[in-house]
């Protein structure tokens, strides 16, 4: 057997929770997710949140101080990228991250403008674990573009972590059918996005999130969720189906 130094037999291996919303209606802040993420982050003390979306304009301090308030019930401490100098030192020496639900546009943005788009993608493929909600987990598909949020920001562009071999819709609503609302269905306007791209789309679900470990990307949560291809009629995935084969 060869004497390899063990950094050399070591493989990193993403680890990702990818959930379509932070809080379930009647619920608290993160709580459906608590247990899986007292696993997710099993060796991580403290973590560090990017509260760059901002839902409803709320300050970076406020929000990272709501985030805070849900770790402790799992006994994680929580600090604000915002807090830091240098944004980039500190993801490379994180433990673990969380990015926020709230406006994706205005996250890409900022995710941009301090330079750390490309960093946050190389520590997470890297094996540092990721949560993201919401817009924290729109950034980890190809593009930004299947988002449902409304552009108050220009981003210099709409490419994001590429971390998933395909982009999310969280928050999937199916069509209402009693409903005398004539605005499009979410599938009319992922139709309209794949009149023109040919990624696919998962139309995540409230409840439903993805867990990736490696080349894995499990769907989990008691839903199905609803893939979109382009020139194809849409499928409903059954909890439990790895969705690695859309990257094959």
């Amino acid at each position: 057997m060869l004497n390899l130094p063990l950094k050399n037999l070591f493989v990193a291996m993403k680890k990702m929770i990818i959930a379509s919303t932070s809080t379930l209606h009647g619920g608290s802040y993160l709580d459906y997710l608590l247990s899986t993420l007292a696993i997710h982050f099993k060796e991580c003390t403290e973590i560090l949140f990017i509260p760059y979306a901002r839902p409803g304009g709320i300050s970076h301090d406020d929000y990272t101080s709501n985030v805070k308030s849900a770790f402790a019930k799992i006994n994680k401490a929580v600090k604000g990228l915002h807090e830091f100098d240098n944004p980039t030192e500190a993801i490379q020496k994180s433990q673990g991250i969380f990015t926020g639900g709230g406006n994706t546009f205005l996250l890409v943005t900022q995710l941009y403008q301090n330079k750390v788009m490309e960093v946050l993608t190389k520590v997470i493929e890297n094996g540092t674990p990721y949560l993201g909600s919401s817009a924290g987990s729109n950034i980890t598909g190809l593009t930004m573009q299947t988002t449902n949020d409304m552009p108050i920001i220009y981003p210099p562009s709409f490419k994001t972590l590429g971390l998933i071999p395909f982009n999310l819709n969280p928050h999937y609503l199916d069509a209402d059918l009693q409903s005398k609302h004539m605005g499009e269905t979410r599938e009319t306007r992922i139709k309209e996005f794949h009149a023109f791209n040919d990624t696919p789309v998962l139309g995540l679900r409230e409840g439903s999130w993805l867990e990736v470990a490696g080349d894995k990307i499990i769907l989990k949560g008691s839903l199905t969720a609803r893939l979109f291809n382009q020139n194809k009629t849409p499928e409903e995935l059954a909890p439990e189906t790895d969705l690695a084969f859309l990257g094959k």
